[in-house]
């Protein structure tokens, strides 16, 4: 863990080192922030949440990575899905206030009861009622009325992407489910990555032009008619036939 952070920290950026500094101090000092990370696509929110992680484990503290999709939940070091660390119910809308299946007694809550940083990835995908589960659970175990539990929290995601999926629902349906709506929301502390690492290191102007694009997408500024977004020509093209396609994104692959 000493050499993660020894390694990696000199790569920081301003936006990352300043994020790093904020979270490294909530928990050295037990103050339990809670923090939103807005960090799209390309911004180093994985390598940052890589080495907040380190830091903590490196100071011989437990530190736990979780995420709401399986696939998200790969890309870090001991990253499990949030419904398997915190036992949280899988049909989050048959109740009002669903409970995590976490008892002060057993093993997992020991663990939560010495954590000092919770980092959830992707969390704009999670459910509301999730996150307010989580937190009475923690609450609980932690024996405390401090929300998280008193844990220092660091949800990452990128409210541009998926929002929760709400069965047969609408798009208003799904907008109330998000985080933004939750309870929990005004106590937690916004915090953001704006510089995209992606087109710095590998990426002339067509990698730059998707980036800006993807933003734009996400933020709702491109004109839209019933529901459709037209694509700029500077960023693809439409092709006559199947063939077309393929040869156009993979060339001549022999």
């Amino acid at each position: 863990m000493a050499a993660v952070v020894s390694t990696n920290i000199p790569r920081l950026n301003i936006e990352q080192r300043y994020i790093f500094d904020r979270v490294v101090q909530s928990v050295e000092q037990q103050s339990g922030e809670i923090y939103f990370l807005d960090a799209p696509g390309g911004t180093g929110k994985t390598f940052l949440t890589g080495i907040l992680l380190a830091e903590a484990r490196k100071q011989g503290k437990i530190a736990l990575a979780v995420a709401s999709s399986g696939i998200a939940a790969t890309l870090l070091p001991g990253d499990k899905t949030a419904h398997t660390t915190f036992k949280m119910p899988i049909d989050l809308d048959s109740t009002e206030t669903p409970v995590c299946g976490v008892s002060r007694n057993c093993d997992k809550a020991r663990v939560l009861q010495e954590c000092s940083l919770i980092v959830w990835d992707e969390c704009t995908m999670a459910h509301k009622k999730a996150v307010e589960a989580v937190d009475r659970m923690l609450q609980d175990v932690r024996r405390t009325a401090h929300a998280m539990g008193g844990v220092t929290m660091l949800f990452c995601g990128d409210f541009r992407q998926t929002l929760p999926v709400v069965t047969r629902g609408l798009r208003a349906d799904e907008v109330n489910a998000c985080l933004k709506r939750s309870v929990l929301w005004p106590s937690v502390q916004k915090l953001r990555l704006t510089e995209n690492m992606r087109v710095q290191q590998g990426g002339g102007s067509h990698v730059q032009e998707l980036a800006r694009v993807l933003l734009q997408v996400g933020e709702g500024l491109l004109e839209e008619t019933n529901g459709l977004v037209r694509l700029p020509e500077t960023l693809c093209r439409i092709v006559p036939s199947v063939e077309d396609l393929i040869w156009s994104v993979y060339g001549d692959l022999s």
